[in-house]
């Protein structure tokens, strides 16, 4: 059973009273940049689930049913206790191998874009991960344990982290021992030296003490959200591709033909020499850290959760549809959600090329209406496309101004 799809409702309430709480408390730990961006990144990720072909449900069919050592009974309780340290201990390994290796750390990366810390990053994740990650769970069907319990076990795994990324949850005392918590999982999300690839557990901490990847929280030290090579983009599909696209590019880069090939399986981080010598990297300067984006004005902030809602809309109504979809049609109607998405993340931050998006956008999104299938409802599909067109122009109108002001303080500066 998949309890993430039960779990939705629960989360956006806890956004939103997360958001309130630190709005009370005077420490608001959410920008709207940030937070949609990471939202747009969780529909990507759902996106991604149906358009691509997973062959993972097939291996796991056939390691259960011809070379499974042992058959779990969904009727023991100890069975379920079992299973779910052999499920824990291999998303450990699964997330350091994630953070060491750079292959891998392309897909993970998406998750630690964020430099903000709160419920909306739990949702930011991968939307090329299907691809590979289910390999590293083969060894629980080889323990035998069948295809219910792991899905039921997996995504209940998936509902116990999203709590623990919050900023208002302080240590917990002897939890923290044993348990993935928000204080272990902040220092595990912070770029700061002390805290890089440390606390990988999912849910027992137990895996990083006995392996010596355990880091404490430290006050005097407070976490620095975000990577050491910033993104700097509100692009959610650059967000799941941009460490592949550093990789390709090194490797033709580099006149070493052995490191065109080390490229691929070398440690996070690695680079030929070469290549790092011509085309270096700018690091995070933790002194004086500042995130990335500029500060939207009220107005400006009104248009783009409008215009998230309306992409929100879309994506509810299609959600439920999908599997009865033709492929063609799903696969269209995938393309122009994320289209959505990557125009809302360049009126958010930025890019200059944030008018020509959304004027693809718009039109794609009208012919789409006019000449798509006769079950679209068209008048609301027009209706809420003219919204967003009025949202846009709030949107694109302030981001001009602030431009313009920027240009003249530039001039009158120098």
């Amino acid at each position: 059973m998949d309890i993430v799809a039960y779990a939705v409702p629960f989360f956006l309430l806890s956004i939103v009273l997360e958001l309130g709480w630190g709005f009370i408390r005077k420490n608001n730990t959410y920008r709207i940049n940030d937070s949609i961006n990471s939202l747009s990144m969780g529909m990507i990720s759902t996106l991604s689930k149906l358009v691509f072909i997973n062959v993972s449900g097939y291996v796991f069919y056939q390691i259960e049913h011809n070379w499974a050592i042992f058959h779990f009974q969904q009727s023991s309780v100890l069975h379920w206790v079992a299973a779910l340290l052999i499920y824990d201990i291999c998303y450990y390994w699964f997330h350091r191998i994630s953070h060491e290796r750079q292959f891998f750390w392309g897909a993970h990366v998406a998750h630690h874009q964020s430099e903000d810390y709160n419920l909306s990053t739990a949702l930011r994740q991968t939307g090329t991960g299907l691809f590979f990650t289910w390999v590293f769970y083969i060894p629980c069907f080889f323990f035998g344990i069948p295809l219910y319990m792991y899905v039921t076990i997996a995504s209940g795994h998936l509902v116990y982290q999203f709590w623990i990324h919050t900023q208002h949850i302080p240590k917990l005392g002897f939890f923290e021992w044993f348990m993935i918590t928000p204080s272990n999982h902040r220092a595990h999300h912070a770029q700061n030296a002390q805290y890089v690839d440390k606390n990988y557990g999912g849910l027992l901490v137990i895996w990083d003490r006995l392996f010596g990847t355990y880091a404490e929280e430290d006050e005097s030290d407070p976490p620095i959200y975000g990577l050491r090579t910033p993104l700097n983009s509100w692009n959610p599909v650059w967000a799941n591709i941009h460490i592949y696209v550093g990789m390709v590019q090194d490797a033709f880069r580099t006149k070493s033909k052995s490191d065109r090939f080390r490229v691929l399986w070398s440690r996070n981080g690695w680079r030929p020499a070469d290549v790092a010598e011509q085309f270096p990297r700018q690091k995070t300067n933790l002194d004086n850290f500042q995130p990335y984006g500029p500060k939207l004005d009220k107005a400006a902030g009104v248009a783009v959760l409008g215009h998230y809602f309306i992409l929100l809309s879309y994506f509810m109504w299609f959600s439920p549809m999908a599997q009865s979809m033709t492929y063609s049609l799903l696969c269209s109607h995938a393309l122009l959600l994320v289209l959505y998405a990557v125009a809302i993340g360049s009126i958010t931050g930025t890019k200059t090329y944030a008018t020509k998006i959304e004027i693809v956008r718009v039109v794609l999104m009208t012919a789409f209406v006019i000449f798509g299938p006769a079950e679209l409802p068209i008048y609301s599909a027009s209706g809420l496309i003219a919204l967003s067109v009025l949202f846009s122009c709030m949107a694109l109108l302030r981001k001009a101004g602030r431009s313009e002001v920027l240009s003249t303080q530039d001039v009158s500066a120098q």
